[in-house]
């Protein structure tokens, strides 16, 4: 079935060393029939991207490795009209250099932004998955190979099945049909500190109900009055917090859609007897 990389979000801790690596290993290196030398400025064949979600001092950060899909139905295949563009047995989606005339028509088809143009050599560029390395005995390309968290993986799809069952590819509404995979991306989160204003102190195992499309998930504030619902599917959400002592607290219409929410310091209200 061919070779696939595996990007496990959850391992990377934003080393950039899978960045680094595939830029020393391209930058100003001839790898022809492969590829040829990529320019020093204005492309990466592997880029690691920054995902920050809420605000301080309730922030959390993810990142994500993004490089050429290789896809089963790569739409740069059938953009080049010089035939430049091959999928070998091994899966791997290569442009031959000798071969592009530069016109372009692959970079403005990839969904993914991952075909770039060299303004210098008048052609098409992009990841190779270091074919040349694995044609020459070895078994990693450089970017997996310099991941020291094992974030990367890079292997044929029947041995990496326990991965890739549940996994998630980026937009797959493309229909390209994407071989890169990765599990573990966080969803959006929604958090605060609870406290009582008379006393200034915070307010300890409060129960936190959050409710969004029928499906309610609870939680407690913490030693420090905090509470966290993480991993959240985007969308709109209402949150009601009890405590003893308190009036209930009702938050409704949380926008969760584009961004993770800090709620920030909540106060919360004594119960007046009559």
């Amino acid at each position: 079935m061919g070779k696939i990389f595996t990007v496990d979000v959850a391992k990377c801790n934003g080393c950039y060393n899978c960045q680094l690596a595939c830029r020393d290993e391209h930058v100003g290196n001839d790898w022809a029939p492969y590829a040829r030398p990529q320019p020093e400025n204005g492309q990466f064949w592997l880029r690691l991207t920054d995902h920050p979600q809420g605000t301080i001092p309730k922030v959390r950060i993810h990142y994500v490795a993004q490089l050429c899909n290789h896809c089963r139905d790569a739409s740069c295949i059938g953009a080049c009209p010089q035939q430049a563009i091959y999928r070998r047995d091994d899966g791997l989606v290569i442009i031959d250099p000798e071969t592009c005339n530069g016109c372009g028509d692959c970079v403005s088809a990839c969904p993914y932004d991952a075909v770039f143009f060299n303004d210098e050599l008048k052609i098409a560029q992009k990841c190779t998955g270091c074919a040349h390395l694995l044609d020459n005995g070895f078994k990693l390309p450089r970017c997996v190979d310099a991941c020291p968290t094992d974030a990367l993986g890079f292997g044929e799809e029947d041995d990496l099945r326990d991965f890739t069952v549940g996994a998630e590819v980026r937009q797959p509404e493309t229909g390209c049909a994407p071989r890169v995979y990765y599990r573990n991306i966080p969803g959006k989160f929604v958090a605060a500190t609870v406290y009582d204003p008379v006393e200034r102190e915070v307010v300890i195992g409060a129960k936190v109900r959050l409710t969004n499309g029928g499906k309610t998930r609870h939680s407690v504030t913490d030693a420090y009055g905090d509470f966290w619902f993480e991993d959240l599917p985007a969308g709109k959400y209402d949150l009601v917090i009890e405590a003893k002592g308190f009036e209930f607290k009702n938050i409704t219409d949380i926008d969760a859609t584009e961004n993770s929410v800090n709620l920030g310091d909540v106060a919360l209200q004594l119960t007046v007897n009559n």
